[in-house]
C-alpha cells in the first residue's frame, strides 16, 4: 500500500544556549551547518542586529535534525565564529508586522523552553503535501492548510534556498494553533534527492547517515488517545514491540510508550514533562566507531532495551540520542 507519509523529515532540539548546542553535536561527532542569525534593523537607518532564532542542522542525505536556539543579545560581536548573518529586509511600512512575527516565532520557542530543554519538533516527509492534507482533512485533522517556504539547502557553491511545500498539524483549540500538546508536529516534502545527497559536510565523524526513530512519552492513560491520533497523521495502524507501540516508516519509525514503561526501553530516562519527545535515533554505518568517538569524548553511554547504543538525555541537552547499526533493523 502506498502512503503519503515516508519518513521522518527532521527533529527539532530547542536549546537555551546556541553555542552550548554546538559543542555538544559536535562532540557528539556530528557536522554541522553555520547557525544562521537573522539580522534585522530595529529602525529605519539603524545597522541591523541579530533578532528572533538561530538555527543548524546536521544533514543526511534524506533528512536531518535541527538545533534551535532563541537569540538572546543582539550584539553582533558575540555571535558564534562561523555564524552565517541572513540580513532581512523589508519595506519600512512591513517592518512592525515582520518584527511581531519573529516575536511570535521566539514566544513559542520560549514557551518550550519553559516546558523543558529538549526535543519539541517532529516533522514528516511527504512526496506530495496536498495529498497528505486531503486526506489529514478526511480523517478530521486539523491543520494550516499547504503552505511553500523556503529550505536552505548547502551546495558546494554556497547555500541555496530551495522552495518546499509544508502543512502545520493543529491542536482543535484556537487558543493552540500551530501546535498539538507534545509540540510541533509538521509534514513537508523534500527537495530533490540528488541535491540532498550532493549536500557537503553530510560525512559525520559519528558515521551518521540518516534520522531513523523518534520517541514520544505520554502518560498511561493518554496512550490509546495518542495512539489513534498519530494512526490519523500517519495513515496506518501502530504495532506491539513489548510496551511500545511503533509506527513504521519507510525506513524510519515513530515509537509510543507510556511514562511508566519507558525505562524499561531506554534504561535511566525519565520523560521531563508529559507529553514529550523523549528520544531520537540515528543510523551509523560503523557502530564502534562510534562507540570509540563518543567514549573519547567522554560521553556516559548505555543500552535500549532493544541494543542500541544511547547517550541519556542528561548528558545531551535533555534529549537521549541514540546511534543504531544503519544494516542493523530493530527487532520487533
Amino acid at each position: 500500500m502506498r502512503h503519503d507519509i515516508d519518513h521522518l523529515h527532521h527533529v527539532g532540539h530547542i536549546v537555551r544556549d546556541m553555542e552550548e548546542g554546538l559543542a555538544l553535536y559536535r562532540r557528539l561527532g556530528f557536522r554541522l551547518s553555520p547557525p544562521a542569525y537573522p539580522m534585522l534593523s530595529p529602525r529605519e537607518g539603524e545597522p541591523p542586529r541579530p533578532f528572533g532564532a538561530t538555527n543548524t542542522h546536521a544533514n543526511f542525505p534524506r533528512s536531518f535534525v535541527e538545533l534551535v536556539s532563541c537569540i538572546d543579545n543582539d550584539d553582533p560581536d558575540r555571535l558564534p565564529s562561523d555564524a552565517k548573518r541572513i540580513p532581512l529586509q523589508a519595506p519600512p511600512e512591513h517592518l512592525a508586522r515582520i518584527t511581531e512575527s519573529i516575536r511570535s516565532t521566539v514566544a513559542r520557542l520560549a514557551a518550550c523552553l519553559a516546558r523543558f530543554q529538549g526535543l519539541h519538533i517532529l516533522v514528516f516527509e511527504t512526496p506530495d503535501a496536498d495529498a497528505a492534507a486531503g486526506r489529514l482533512s478526511a480523517e478530521g485533522i486539523h491543520h494550516g492548510g499547504v503552505i511553500t517556504v523556503r529550505r536552505p539547502v548547502d551546495t558546494a557553491n554556497g547555500t541555496r534556498m530551495e522552495p518546499i511545500r509544508l502543512l502545520e498539524l493543529d491542536s482543535p483549540a484556537p487558543e493552540e494553533t500551530g501546535s498539538v500538546a507534545e509540540g510541533r508536529i509538521a509534514i513537508a516534502e523534500n527537495p530533490a534527492a540528488a541535491l540532498l545527497k550532493a549536500q557537503p559536510d553530510i560525512d559525520h565523524p559519528n558515521g551518521a547517515v540518516d534520522l531513523v526513530e523518534s520517541v514520544l512519552c505520554v502518560a498511561q492513560s493518554a496512550l490509546p488517545e495518542v495512539e489513534r491520533r498519530y494512526e490519523k497523521y500517519l495513515g496506518r495502524p501502530a504495532r506491539a514491540d513489548g510496551p511500545a507501540r511503533v509506527f513504521e516508516l519507510d525506513g524510519s519509525r515513530v515509537t509510543l510508550v507510556a511514562d511508566a514503561d519507558l525505562e524499561a526501553i531506554l534504561p535511566g530516562e525519565r520523560a521531563p514533562a508529559l507529553p514529550a519527545f523523549v528520544a531520537y535515533a540515528v543510523a551509523v554505518r560503523d557502530i564502534g566507531v562510534a562507540r570509540q568517538l563518543l567514549e573519547e569524548n567522554g560521553f556516559p553511554l548505555k543500552r535500549s532495551a532493544s541494543g542500541d547504543l544511547f547517550v541519556p538525555a542528561a548528558a545531551a541537552l535533555g534529549a537521549a540520542i541514540l546511534f543504531r547499526e544503519s544494516a542493523r533493523r530493530p527487532s520487533g
